[in-house]
């Protein structure tokens, strides 16, 4: 362990991708509400060390093992000690949705009151068996989970659904996320921001489709709105964009989502969590993360009582009304200031 880290903040950085006193505070939760206990002859420190370790950097049992000098039976035991002890934080670490409020100065979220993030899809590698890879390919041909993640504007996971086979529709896997008994919950009023693969529906604020919405289209100056679908869809784009900016952090601080793993599906798709968990944990302990720093935006990257919460995600007239009086609003107060 002091091999490893070398008592720097750097170099647990660098390993174990948080700081010291991030780690510490780790250890301690994972051990008082995590249910993580002290082994005879392995320190819960290096257990989660070791952990780490793995979804950092993507090692094999074989490199873990000489790295902690145990063996790789050691190694892979008190992995998914680890694992289980994080996934058991989820009621913890899962940021709790705060809608945009009234008169927000935020040029980029300013317009959307009420909302409570962006929400996406997507696509993990995995390895599964011969018999199911039809079920998991996709229309590129890569074998992947469809993960439908929910982030809130700071950049936390508020919400993530594993276990879709990469060939399930954005759709489906979205309708079955609300429909679940302790599924995605959006009480009335309140809604996400999702991009055109999705119905502009209650409550599920989308762009206007066969127009341009891409951030990249608006990366030239001259290339200015010509009417307020335009503009509106310049806007939500630079709002949405928080779920792909979330997505390439997650992937540039855990190694792991980005090849597919030797773990069997139930355990990669747990792994998956486990990481979005521990992402929500860096943000929540770290207030300058690195990582973040070193990403260009333009990179694409419990229970409410007595609330009434939507249940479907069939386009709504009075919601696409909604969206022209928003797009309308916000363009002609761009074209006054112009």
């Amino acid at each position: 362990m002091r091999r490893l880290v070398e008592f720097s903040d750097i170099a647990y950085i660098e390993n174990l991708r948080m700081s010291r006193n991030a780690f510490g505070k780790l250890c301690l939760i994972l051990q008082n509400q995590g249910g993580l206990q002290y082994s005879k002859h392995v320190p819960l420190s290096s257990q989660v060390a070791m952990f780490l370790s793995i979804l950092a950097h993507y090692k094999k049992n074989r490199t873990v093992k000489y790295d902690f000098i145990r063996s790789g039976r050691t190694v892979s035991k008190h992995f998914h000690r680890v694992l289980n002890a994080v996934l058991r934080l989820h009621p913890l670490l899962l940021a709790k949705p705060t809608p945009v409020p009234p008169n927000n100065n935020c040029p980029r979220w300013k317009w959307f009151e009420g909302s409570l993030g962006a929400l996406d899809e997507m696509y993990i590698d995995v390895r599964v068996k011969a018999e199911d890879r039809a079920r998991y390919r996709t229309c590129k041909g890569s074998i992947t989970v469809n993960v439908l993640g929910v982030c809130d504007r700071d950049m936390r996971f508020i919400y993530v659904l594993v276990g879709w086979e990469g060939s399930a529709a954005d759709s489906r896997v979205l309708r079955d996320a609300i429909t679940r008994l302790t599924g995605l919950k959006i009480p009335r009023g309140n809604y996400y921001l999702v991009d055109g693969g999705y119905s502009n529906s209650e409550w599920f604020l989308s762009p206007y489709r066969g127009v341009r919405y891409h951030l990249k289209e608006w990366e030239s100056g001259n290339n200015t709105p010509q009417n307020h679908q335009e503009f509106f869809n310049m806007k939500h784009a630079s709002a949405r964009n928080v779920i792909k900016r979330t997505f390439g952090l997650l992937k540039a601080r855990w190694a792991i989502l980005r090849s597919p793993s030797f773990y069997d599906i139930d355990d990669q798709n747990r792994i998956i969590i486990a990481c979005c968990l521990l992402h929500n944990f860096i943000r929540q302990e770290m207030s300058i993360d690195s990582l973040e720093t070193e990403m260009n935006e333009s990179i694409s990257l419990g229970d409410v009582k007595n609330t009434e919460y939507i249940g479907t995600v069939e386009t709504n007239s009075v919601w696409n009304s909604w969206k022209d009086e928003i797009a309308k609003s916000m363009y002609n107060e761009w074209r006054g200031h112009s």
